[in-house]
């Protein structure tokens, strides 16, 4: 990718010295052959004052660049119109040695053709002297000048884009947020603008600015414009990686000084990184994200002491240890790298006294929208945030909350559950039945599948219990109960979800699938199967699927066989497979297994085919 950095190191600002050194050469050049000339000299020397104005300008920048190389300044658009400079002053270099060539006869064959060749080059001499004079003028005003050079005529979003990050660097700090939320509105809705306020070294100021922890409103800005100029875009997402963005995000989210509108904004930032690029999701785990995550996430837990609980360590107990741990671990160190006394630790006590009880939800929603986004296929991210106690945290959140907050956290236990049902490791380490945290978790699932009412809610609850079906013995009516009930919801994909999740429980990977297979029929599951079979397509193949392996488990069953289970079998089979060609195999052993336990079937039963 190369250096993604877009601040100068040593060998760039030679280069770059070099660039500007160019067309102050070729301006001399130019200079000296006009002042030279024994005609036409009115047209020469205003062509050199045209050069030497340019040139002094162009001497300007270089000593700026010379002497302020702390700065870091933006080198992009000083390349770039230095480029374009030099363009220009080979074309007048070119004109001035045409025009001395031709003397005598000649001189007035070429005289029209040159003075035209000279209103052409006085024109874009006219235009790189604007273009430099604009740059000179962004950095005395410390980039709050607004107004367009003649270089970014034809796209005035670049010269915006320049001002903008010239301002973060140069600005006073409310001048940095302004600039900040300019570029954001630049990006809003327009990849292309994303694209380049990468590329013309936005990210990294971006940066700066978020651990700027003397102006809040700052560091807000810059994280809700790097969310904005991040989102859909990979490759900006990479780029912030690759600039060592990642500690400085955790940095700030971890500083228990920051304010809470920062910590939003950057547990934001958070989400919209993970969500689209992997590497940005593990070096966002490796750097411990999950940490301030979840201490946030607890934060306003307030629970009886556990001495006070005859000794024993419950949920709320963990909950608010977990709490206290996280606060006082991250409190430690902060952005500048020193301790926090008593007595600041009780300032900050009292500012959040005063916090908006709706901020404090917001940051909630938040850093659970953060672990869900983090946890997505990434095993040690499930693996971090379980060993933190995150599960127990997240449990108690679904007990007590509702709405986004509730339902985020859904989603991260969803998660999780996916990645431990294929991981054993994780899976009889984090939801061990007999464990707190795993007996918390499983409650609040069963709990929001039997009791709720908003699919949403209920989903991702019987999608995280089908993910755990390989943990649980074979009685289980409690966990199946719940299940087979929602085979029967009004709520097709709820339905769907679970006939899906009770197939995990009766497949054949499933050690205790028969005993599974007996309590689902008890239940009255098998009435509510052939109802839903009859939703849509992909309730059928899913419902067809679950039918399969209760025959192969429990064909002998008289429930089977009254619900006339074989003939609704080889009834749907055929156009299911004409969609999944895949299960024809499954479909073909459980119907044939059904026929060795139903009198008669073999004699009126035709081959299953397409």
């Amino acid at each position: 990718m190369g250096n993604p950095n877009p601040n100068l190191t040593h060998e760039d600002e030679k280069s770059l010295q070099d660039e500007l050194l160019i067309p102050i050469l070729l301006g001399d050049r130019v200079i000296k052959l006009a002042q030279g000339a024994d005609s036409s000299k009115l047209d020469y020397s205003e062509l050199a004052n045209k050069v030497q104005l340019l040139c002094e300008s162009l001497r300007s920048v270089l000593r700026l660049v010379t002497a302020t190389p702390s700065v870091n300044l933006n080198d992009r658009p000083i390349r770039r119109i230095a480029a374009d400079v030099t363009k220009n002053l080979e074309r007048a270099l070119a004109l001035v040695r045409k025009c001395r060539k031709h003397g005598g006869v000649l001189r007035h064959v070429f005289s029209i053709t040159s003075a035209a060749d000279f209103r052409k080059v006085w024109n874009l001499l006219e235009n790189s002297n604007g273009d430099m004079l604009w740059l000179l003028s962004v950095f005395d005003s410390k980039g709050t000048n607004l107004s367009l050079p003649p270089i970014a005529s034809i796209d005035p979003i670049l010269a915006w884009v320049w001002t903008y990050i010239y301002t973060l660097q140069l600005g006073q700090v409310r001048d940095r947020a302004e600039a900040a939320t300019a570029l954001g509105s630049i990006a809003v809705d327009n990849d292309r603008n994303k694209v380049i306020i990468m590329e013309q070294g936005g990210i990294v100021p971006l940066l700066k600015l978020l651990k700027e922890v003397a102006s809040p409103e700052a560091q807000v800005e810059a994280a809700n414009t790097l969310v904005i100029v991040a989102t859909k875009q990979e490759r900006v997402v990479r780029f912030i990686v690759d600039c060592l963005g990642v500690p400085t995000i955790v940095q700030v989210l971890g500083d228990t000084s920051a304010s809470m509108r920062v910590r939003v904004a950057v547990a934001n930032l958070v989400s919209t990184m993970a969500a689209q690029d992997d590497v940005a999701k593990e070096e966002l785990v490796r750097a411990n994200v999950h940490r301030p995550l979840v201490s946030l996430l607890s934060m306003d837990t307030v629970l009886p002491d556990p001495m006070l609980q005859g000794g024993r360590t419950s949920i709320h107990s963990l909950v608010l240890n977990l709490s206290s741990s996280g606060e006082s671990s991250s409190h430690l160190v902060n952005s500048d790298g020193s301790g926090r006394g008593g007595s600041n630790r009780r300032e900050r006590e009292r500012e959040r006294e005063v916090e908006n009880a709706g901020l404090r939800n917001e940051i909630k929603v938040s850093c659970a929208k953060a672990l869900w986004k983090i946890s997505i296929g990434c095993l040690l991210s499930c693996k971090k945030v379980t060993e933190t106690k995150g599960l127990l945290c997240l449990a108690k959140i679904i007990e007590s909350e509702s709405g986004e907050l509730q339902f985020n956290c859904l989603m991260a236990v969803m998660e999780i559950a996916a990645v431990a049902e294929s991981n054993a490791d994780l899976r009889r380490v984090a939801f061990k039945p007999n464990t707190t945290a795993a007996k918390a978790v499983l409650d609040q699932l069963l709990r929001v599948v039997r009791e709720g009412s908003d699919p949403a809610l209920q989903i991702p609850a019987i999608k995280s219990i089908g993910s755990l079906a390989r943990n649980f013995s074979g009685n289980i009516p409690h966990i199946l109960s719940p299940l087979v009930a929602r085979l029967g919801n009004r709520d097709a994909d709820v339905a769907i979800e679970a006939a899906i999740a009770l197939g995990k429980f009766v497949c054949p990977d499933n050690y205790n699938r028969v005993d599974h297979s007996k309590a689902i029929l008890e239940r009255n599951g098998l009435p509510k199967l052939m109802t839903m079979l009859h939703l849509n397509d992909r309730a059928q193949m899913h419902g067809l699927k679950l039918l399969c392996y209760l025959a192969l488990n429990v064909g002998n069953s008289k429930v089977l066989e009254d619900e006339r289970a074989l003939n609704t079998l080889e009834k749907l089979a055929r156009p299911v497979l004409a969609q999944h060609p895949d299960l024809r195999e499954l479909f073909a052993k459980a119907i044939h297994h059904l026929t060795l336990y139903q009198p008669g079937a073999q004699l009126h039963r035709q081959p299953l085919g397409l």
